[in-house]
């Protein structure tokens, strides 16, 4: 995985279609702390803003893909007796930038590598898809320490697996491998760890020739699916496919399709 001599917290690169937010702190295995929350915050922003991009990768640098909330920064603020404002001010930049990630019109992938703890393991699985290696770990580490997850933790795993396995994953598994989280329905795609970075650019670029209209709308009705009655989301599905059907895309692919079976 990428090692940029750079110290910024996370980075921001746009190829075409494809955008990429790299989580940079390598040596504290990307922990999630005020500077790098402020940092994905900002990226977010740029990324849903850019009518250009259809797909965001998330990885990180170094050997780990994210270790978590910083504890660090959170065991500093349990001995200043200061968690409601250090913690908060944290959670209100990141779960910004979480918040983000579900509601733009483009889909996440989150690439994973090494360990995806805590908060990391929050993200991995609230990003729309998620690809990993054969050596990446998945550790919820919440109940370890005695929190209810964050990081919208509850928000993408619970919605992939049901409640009874979300709890089983937040109070009863240590950790679990790339092959389990697969098994499960959580991990689109398991690859060796020397082909990760090729193959999740591949992924990428077969999500991003998705047309636009389609690509957004299809994620907004899933996402919304489970908590909206169903004569609501077939109104939802009607005008998000009339919409789509007013697209030159759509209107290229038919007039293909058409004249193929003349």
């Amino acid at each position: 995985m990428p090692t940029p001599d750079t110290t910024d917290p996370a980075l921001l690169s746009i190829d075409g279609a494809i955008a990429t937010i790299t989580l940079n702190r390598p040596a504290a295995f990307n922990a999630i702390d005020l500077p790098i929350a402020k940092k994905l915050e900002q990226f977010g922003a740029e990324v849903e803003g850019n009518d250009n991009i259809r797909v965001l990768v998330i990885e990180g640098a170094g050997r780990a893909f994210c270790a978590g909330g910083d504890l660090q920064t959170i065991g500093a603020a349990v001995e200043a007796n200061d968690v409601n404002s250090v913690v908060g001010e944290l959670l209100k930049h990141y779960h910004a930038f979480i918040a983000t990630l579900r509601r733009m019109p483009k889909l996440v992938l989150a690439s994973v590598h090494g360990s995806a703890a805590g908060a990391g393991l929050s993200l991995a699985f609230v990003a729309d898809l998620c690809i990993a290696a054969e050596d990446a770990r998945f550790t919820p580490a919440y109940a370890k320490i005695g929190v209810s997850p964050d990081g919208g933790g509850t928000v993408g795993l619970a919605a992939s697996v049901g409640p009874r396995r979300a709890l089983q994953i937040f109070l009863a598994e240590d950790s679990f491998s790339a092959a389990q989280a697969y098994d499960w329905g959580l991990v689109a795609k398991v690859v060796p760890a020397l082909e990760l970075k090729a193959a999740t650019r591949e992924f990428a670029f077969r999500l991003a020739q998705n047309a636009p209209a389609g690509l957004a709308a299809t994620k907004a009705l899933i996402h919304r699916a489970p908590t909206t009655p169903i004569q609501a989301q077939l109104d939802a599905e009607r005008d998000a496919i009339i919409d789509c059907m007013h697209t030159d895309e759509f209107r290229i692919a038919v007039k293909k399709f058409t004249s193929k079976s003349k």
